[in-house]
């Protein structure tokens, strides 16, 4: 069962956080979320949300929202309204702390105008490829730049007419002066100013050169009063860099940089540019397609919040990269749906079923439980007639020995109904296909046992022809049919799963369920777990998105 509570167990992160407290370093806790505002969050930045907010939650201290927008290219409005609804629907809020880099535009400029005036920083007018090819190899020290040498009064100069637009992108860029011969490449005199006119989703035209990530991230930190900055591995070589450009403009009390594995899963691509991909190539629907890993994916589909923490909760933090199998994440969704999903009946694939000896035209209700286990979701009336649906799997024409279906001399239990008996049936001339079948049921079996003790072959699910709902469902699987995407060669396109998406036009649900509101859960018995539509579903006209299996079967599959 699912604890619907922040993760507190002990980790290295927690380790360095409780020295810090003990030794008094410091006296709170100050985390944040750093978002790109260049596309929706995924799973990956689920666990960075978790992590950084419940920190803040288990030490009473706080956790701030900051946009990091210092790339005007494809960042935009409705990236960050959909990073502030997914973070709220994780179950976390930032109150009154959401800031952006972009609010910071008029320091940064400052600070960089301290470093040339200290002689740290100069205008450099190599263009990308020499600067590449200046900064040498993991094996050969860098060269230093022939602008390196720049006097600080030029420098001023230059740089202040590229803020004032004098020159076109790529002309000139402001480069740090620290050691072109550190064995860090990322200490090799970097870029920290750019010349781009690509215009601010927030302010417009106001710049035309923006800040590298590596000098306003830490600057930000510096500036909110950050003390734990907490990013993936891939940022463990520029912890100097950070270090430096704090060290060298902040004065006080420093964040702490503190790099932990980054989330890779099994059968999904986190690369933000890859999912950039998906979409633009309209290899999926949109940034909410239900296969995608991204939190309004996954919440469209109908995984639950709880769930997402619980899977952040369960694989902790840890130093080395690793794949974590998707099976996890499948389990915990299934887990919290268990407890609050109610039952309903649903047959996917519907076989006509015709029960001769009960009456023409009689209808009767049948009490069925929102919940075995949980009398308290109560029970719903389900009507019953003398033609039924059920699912053409449940019925073989030459079954094997356990089969635990209908078949010919077999009887099986209509879910909180009655016991039928097989009769006969009727196929298509052209093709042979059963078209409908013919039952017998025993009156005296309504919810009870056959009253000469005879065993029945199972229990199957079914719906009333004449009350059942028409509607669309999708079964929804893996994205990608290879187990490891990211490190698979060859084009993304093919290594999609063929199979991630069926829609069954015509499948039919209970009565009730004709009325499901968006969003809402249900386990379709014996079938798995489904959630009506957000985006697709009309009044009276839903569209079910099936959420997961009740059962793994890519597990089953991949053990044969």
């Amino acid at each position: 069962m699912i604890e619907d509570a922040t993760s507190t167990q002990s980790d290295f992160i927690r380790e360095i956080i409780d020295s810090d407290l003990k030794t008094g370093k410091h006296d709170r806790i100050a985390t944040r979320f750093p978002p790109e505002p260049n596309g929706y969050l995924h799973i990956g930045h689920a666990k960075s949300v978790c992590l950084n907010f419940g920190l803040a939650a288990q030490y009473k201290g706080t956790c701030n929202l900051r946009m990091d927008d210092t790339d005007p290219a494809g960042e935009s409005m409705e990236f960050v309204g959909s990073i502030q609804n997914d973070v709220r629907w994780l179950g976390f809020d930032w109150d009154d702390r959401l800031f952006f880099a972009s609010d910071y535009f008029d320091r940064l400029y400052q600070f960089a105008i301290d470093l040339i005036k200290t002689g740290k920083a100069y205008v450099c007018s190599l263009n990308a490829d020499e600067i590449r090819a200046y900064r040498g190899t993991l094996t050969e020290p860098g060269k230093n730049s022939p602008y390196r040498d720049r006097t600080v009064e030029e420098n001023l100069d230059l740089f202040t007419r590229m803020r004032a637009g004098e020159f076109p992108d790529g002309a000139h860029v402001l480069r740090a002066k620290i050691d072109m011969s550190s064995p860090n490449i990322t200490m090799r005199d970097p870029v920290i100013y750019r010349i781009k006119r690509s215009g601010h989703y927030r302010l417009g035209d106001n710049w035309v050169i923006y800040p590298m990530y590596d000098f306003a991230h830490c600057l930000s930190d510096s500036i909110e009063g950050i003390t734990h900055s907490i990013c993936t591995l891939e940022f463990e070589n520029n912890r100097p860099l950070y270090d430096w450009f704090v060290n060298e403009l902040i004065g006080g009390s420093k964040p702490r940089q503190i790099e932990f594995a980054r989330l890779n899963i099994s059968y999904t691509i986190l690369s933000k540019r890859r999912l950039i991909e998906l979409v633009e190539s309209a290899l999926v629907d949109g940034w909410d397609d239900p296969r995608m890993p991204t939190v309004a994916g996954m919440r469209r589909r109908g995984y639950t919040a709880r769930a997402i923490r619980e899977f952040c909760s369960r694989i902790g933090v840890a130093k080395n990269d690793n794949l974590v199998d998707i099976a996890l994440l499948e389990h915990c969704v299934r887990e919290d749906l268990n407890e609050t999903a109610p039952r309903a009946m649903a047959v996917l694939r519907p076989l006509k079923v015709i029960i001769d000896n009960y009456p023409e035209g009689a209808t009767e209700d049948m009490e069925c439980a929102n919940h075995p286990q949980k009398p308290e979701m109560g029970t719903r009336m389900v009507p019953f007639s003398k033609t039924i649906y059920i699912e053409k799997d449940d019925f073989m024409e030459e079954p094997p020995r356990k089969y635990k279906r209908l078949g010919p001399g077999r009887e099986i239990r209509l879910r909180n109904s009655y016991v039928i008996r097989y009769a006969s049936m009727v196929k298509d001339d052209a093709t042979g296909e059963i078209r409908e079948l013919h039952c017998t049921y025993d009156p005296d079996t309504k919810n009870a046992a056959p009253a000469d003790g005879r065993k029945v072959d199972g229990v199957i699910h079914w719906v009333s022809a004449v009350h059942a709902v028409p509607v669309t469902v999708r079964l929804y699987d893996r994205l990608f049919k290879v187990a490891d995407p990211a490190g698979a060669e060859g084009e993304m396109k093919d290594l999609l799963n063929p199979g991630s998406l069926e829609v069954v036009d015509r499948a039919y649900v209970e009565p009730g369920l004709g009325q499901a509101k968006s969003g809402e859960k249900y386990q379709f018995e014996r079938t798995g777990y489904f959630c009506c539509d957000t985006k697709d579903s009309l009044p009276l006209k839903p569209v079910f998105n099936r959420i997961a299996t009740l059962r793994d079967s890519w597990a089953k599959i991949s053990a044969k």
